[in-house]
């Protein structure tokens, strides 16, 4: 089964790839429109995920970030293994708090910066031992570094 709307966030995703910041966030703004604030948690997560990182202000990346978390806290691993057999949804928490981190850093406020930060690091069993897992938790890393966390 294909899933249109996920097809649509692949696409503006690969427009941020690209280098079309901006036109990734007008699809991904458009999108939005249509599927709500009360869409398909997977669609609303994945949306909201990828739109934070076309924000130019970090009060708006926060803002999209925020809605991750809570889409992905109302998705079931079932409705993401609709989408693809191998996705459960505890393995996107340590991306999501280390974005959150990352906002709240770049906002200015270290005490919530490195509480996501902790909140995340607890999360961090749920990667696979490959590239993905390897890089978040080198970001992890890094990030613990800025925020002078030992």
């Amino acid at each position: 089964m294909t899933d249109d709307v996920m097809a649509e966030i692949h696409t503006g995703l690969q427009l941020h790839i690209s280098g079309d910041r901006a036109g990734a966030r007008e699809r991904f703004a458009a999108l939005w429109e249509r599927i709500g604030e009360d869409g398909d948690p997977l669609h609303r997560c994945a949306l909201a995920h990828y739109m934070a990182d076309v924000c130019d202000d970090p009060a708006d990346e926060l803002a999209w970030d925020l809605r991750a978390l809570a889409a992905a806290d109302s998705l079931t691993d079932e409705r993401a293994q609709e989408y693809h057999a191998t996705l459960a949804v505890r393995g996107f928490y340590p991306s999501l708090h280390l974005n959150l981190a990352e906002d709240y850093r770049k906002l200015g406020d270290h005490e919530a910066a490195k509480a996501q930060w902790e909140l995340g690091r607890g999360t961090l069993g749920a990667l696979g031992d490959d590239p993905y897992g390897t890089g978040i938790i080198a970001a992890y890393d890094a990030l613990a570094t800025r925020l002078g966390i030992e």
